[in-house]
């Protein structure tokens, strides 16, 4: 098992009492035919990615359960044959065709469902608890949801890009960073509350910026957390919004999300490092916020086109070149 947490430190929320008050965590869970896995399994009280791989099938039925109200929603990433797999909702069995690539279930956990496997899988598992969609339906509008739409092998295109977006930091040690998986799960939300939501009606949105001083409180929140071990939450108290308010409020002041806007100021700072320090670049990368030289290298070359090394070596040639004469 590899279980990678975004953050060291539980936060309470000041919108919400019990909402975003745990940090979320990804985790990577590979079984073969030796491995046992608990029934019932029960996840945590949070906002989770967990990627589920077997080599062998599940040999049993398990029942998964949450220990707060959540929804779960499941999606395929690779074929499973006909006859190979089931799915029980409040312990009745839900037909299930062959099952494509990326095909999504969203059930209530209020309903303990339960799953059975007889061939390799592979999943990625998202427990959304219900708090953080009602925190998001109650800002955009919706109010209350009653309920949620079940749904077994949908061809959800959308939340199968949210999945492929996620796929390859789960369980990797630059693991998303607490802004990223708080960014994730805000948009994750809003879709499930648009497509499976049972929703009342839909009030004014407000789709102001953030006054001036939120905007000052915001961004010096961020910089005093490059690393990003800084939950939405917190800034959004700071500025006296919700978690949803804020980000929405966040991204039309500043034109980029929270974590895309934090990313730019630690390469701001890396750069600033680069070009007037002989610092190593392995140091750099921590005290630009990133866990790794490897991070810092990929997310460098993404936003600059070259690596650090390149860049620094760009930028001291320029300055010992001679100046044309007037």
């Amino acid at each position: 098992m590899n279980k990678t947490r975004a953050g060291e430190q539980n936060r309470d929320s000041g919108h919400s009492p019990d909402a975003w008050s745990e940090d979320p965590f990804t985790t990577h869970i590979k079984l073969d035919r030796n491995s046992s896995v608990p029934s019932p399994f029960r996840t945590a009280g949070t906002f989770t990615v967990t990627r589920l791989e077997s080599s062998a099938g599940l040999p049993d039925r398990i029942t998964k359960i949450s220990s707060v109200p959540a929804l779960l929603v499941s999606i395929s990433l690779k074929a499973l044959p006909l006859h190979s797999y089931q799915v029980w909702v409040a312990d009745k069995v839900i037909p299930t065709p062959i099952i494509p690539p990326f095909r999504s279930n969203v059930i209530d956990f209020d309903s303990e469902p339960s799953c059975w496997a007889g061939k390799a899988f592979d999943y990625v598992h998202y427990t959304v608890p219900r708090v953080e969609l009602d925190d998001i339906a109650a800002d955009i509008g919706f109010g209350r949801v009653r309920s949620y739409r079940l749904t077994v092998v949908e061809d959800d295109l959308v939340l199968a890009q949210i999945t492929r977006s996620i796929l390859p930091f789960i369980g990797r040690r630059d693991r998303p960073s607490l802004l990223a998986l708080d960014q994730f799960s805000l948009i994750l939300g809003a879709h499930l509350l648009q497509r499976y939501g049972v929703l009342q009606k839909m009030g004014k949105v407000s789709k102001g910026g953030l006054a001036p001083w939120q905007k000052r409180r915001a961004a010096e929140l961020l910089r005093e957390n490059l690393d990003g071990r800084i939950r939405l939450t917190d800034v959004a108290r700071e500025c006296s919004l919700s978690v949803s308010h804020f980000a929405r409020s966040f991204k039309a002041t500043f034109g980029v999300a929270p974590h895309r806007w934090l990313i730019g100021r630690r390469i701001e700072r890396a750069k600033e490092l680069l070009r007037q320090t002989t610092t190593p670049i392995a140091d750099i990368a921590i005290q630009s916020g990133f866990g790794d030289q490897t991070a810092f290298t990929r997310t460098f070359r993404q936003v600059m086109g070259i690596s650090p090394g390149q860049w620094r070596r760009y930028i001291a040639a320029k300055a010992i070149e001679p100046k044309n004469p007037a």
